[in-house]
């Protein structure tokens, strides 16, 4: 297939006549379960092109500025954990950081899923960015001059927090217009190596830096970050693209209702022209959970993936906790043993690119087993080797199943439906966060981390299920 993904200026803008196959059968068949295994098997048995997906400039921008994105978030997910848990002595309070920068995940989808499927996904990704580098230079600034207290902590961890529920729906929406179809499983794979190999350097750096630099210069560099990494979502490609232009249903969604909100819009009075706007919304949103609704496949891969993100960013409540008072080895252990797991994550994602698709589902299988066994036995593993090889062996599971699930829902979600149902896999991920940050906060400080684990070994364990029932639906 030929990359002619630069011309136009744009990206995907190869004209309709000569897409390919494959991607013609993945928009073209969405309510029959047989049509989404014969384009996964199809999209997942392509080998891996390298080259082909380095070729794209456009994706070289966008997995930089992926690695720094998450270099900087890295450094303040961890740091501020860690100060929080230092200043207090509660991992109730670290659960309330999670908890609030969860919160903007239940409210915020429902209406950026519709904004990811109707605007600029480029150009949305670069204002999160601006916005969340500005709010968390100020948080620095007050740091920096001693006035830091808990609460701005939580307020900037909240703005960031809204700006993320939003933003990881749009980069994992952009990615299907940036590389061809048939290289899904090799982009997510390189885009996984690029986020966890910033948060690798980043968990190290913390474990180094904290003592040296205080929370102030942490957040410093996570500002900073958010600026490099909006310059290169800019360079992706140039113009404005809408990812209507490029919609391959010759209906996908009520043309009486389309019609008359695209009528309200044009009006002169202001108040009719926001009541045709809300009215587009709304019809957005309803036919996007229809698309969910009618196809049960999309449905438990977005469930598997959700459980298994709510687990890795709920169970930092208990990560702090187990470098503090278990392996006593401060800030310096909690860093390796972030940098453990990114580095698990970064072998897992380059693996999982090369496997066969035979052998992709019983591996994701036997990787939500492994995170829920693992979970179970992590707070007796006493010392921190031990400690820093589970992590690998959990970034290791949770990459494999990440490329494995997000590659497959690329391959059957049309680029149109592709923020809605990211959105809506957000929203539940959100839930399962904010129940689980609460509980592993609560159950560690009163019942003991050993408890707080044996929690996180059911979540993984309901990953488990569903991810059978992926496998099934697939055969």
């Amino acid at each position: 297939m030929p990359p002619r993904f630069l011309s136009s200026g744009r990206f995907g803008s190869v004209p309709r006549k000569r897409q390919p196959s494959i991607f013609r059968r993945a928009v073209s068949k969405p309510a029959k379960i047989t049509g989404f295994s014969s384009v996964m098997a199809t999209a997942t048995a392509n080998r891996v092109d390298w080259k082909l997906i380095w070729a794209q400039r456009g994706f070289r921008y966008f997995f930089f500025a992926m690695f720094v994105s998450l270099f900087g978030s890295g450094m303040n997910f961890a740091g501020v954990s860690w100060y929080i848990l230092a200043a207090t002595h509660s991992t109730v309070k670290v659960s309330g950081q999670v908890i609030v920068m969860t919160l903007p995940g239940l409210f915020v989808p429902f209406l950026g899923g519709v904004l990811i499927d109707r605007i600029d996904r480029r150009y949305l990704g670069v204002l999160l960015d601006l916005t969340r580098g500005v709010f968390v230079l100020a948080t620095a600034y007050i740091a920096w001059h001693g006035h830091l207290q808990l609460w701005h902590l939580y307020a900037m961890t909240l703005i960031t927090g809204t700006g993320s529920a939003m933003y990881w729906a749009t980069v994992n929406a952009l990615v299907q217009e940036v590389i061809p179809p048939s290289q899904f499983t090799g982009a997510n794979a390189a885009v996984l190596v690029g986020v966890q190999s910033g948060m690798l350097i980043a968990g190290a750096f913390v474990g180094f830096l904290y003592n040296t630099t205080g929370i102030a210069g942490i957040l410093a560099i996570d500002g900073a970050t958010y600026f490099v990494s909006a310059y290169c979502l800019y360079r992706v490609r140039r113009g404005y693209v809408s990812p209507r232009e490029s919609q391959k249903y010759p209906r996908e969604f009520n043309e009486a209702t389309e019609l008359t909100a695209e009528a309200l819009e044009t009006g002169e009075n202001p108040e009719v022209a926001e009541a045709g706007l809300s009215l587009a919304v709304y019809a957005d949103m309803k036919e996007g959970f229809a698309y969910l609704r009618e196809q049960p496949l999309v449905l438990v891969l977005g469930i598997t993936h959700s459980i298994m993100m709510a687990g890795v960013v709920s169970a930092n409540v208990v990560l702090v906790a187990l470098a503090n008072d278990i392996l006593r080895a401060g800030a310096r252990g909690l860093g390796f043993l972030e940098a453990g797991w990114a580095t698990g994550a970064i072998i897992g994602g380059l693996i999982a690119s090369q496997l066969r698709a035979s052998l992709r589902m019983p591996l994701y299988v036997m990787a939500c087993a492994l995170l829920a066994v693992g979970h179970m036995a992590t707070p007796f593993v006493a010392f921190l080797v031990g400690a820093v090889t589970m992590q690998i062996v959990f970034g290791f599971c949770r990459a494999l199943g990440g490329v494995v699930a997000q590659s497959s829902l690329m391959s059957i979600v049309p680029r149109h439906f592709m923020g809605r149902t990211q959105s809506a896999m957000a929203i539940l991920t959100t839930v399962v966060q904010l129940f689980m940050s609460f509980a592993l906060g609560w159950v560690a400080q009163g019942a003991g981390l050993v408890v707080a684990y044996a929690l996180l070994a059911v979540l993984y364990t309901g990953a488990t299920v569903s991810a059978i029932r992926a496998r099934q639906l697939l055969r």
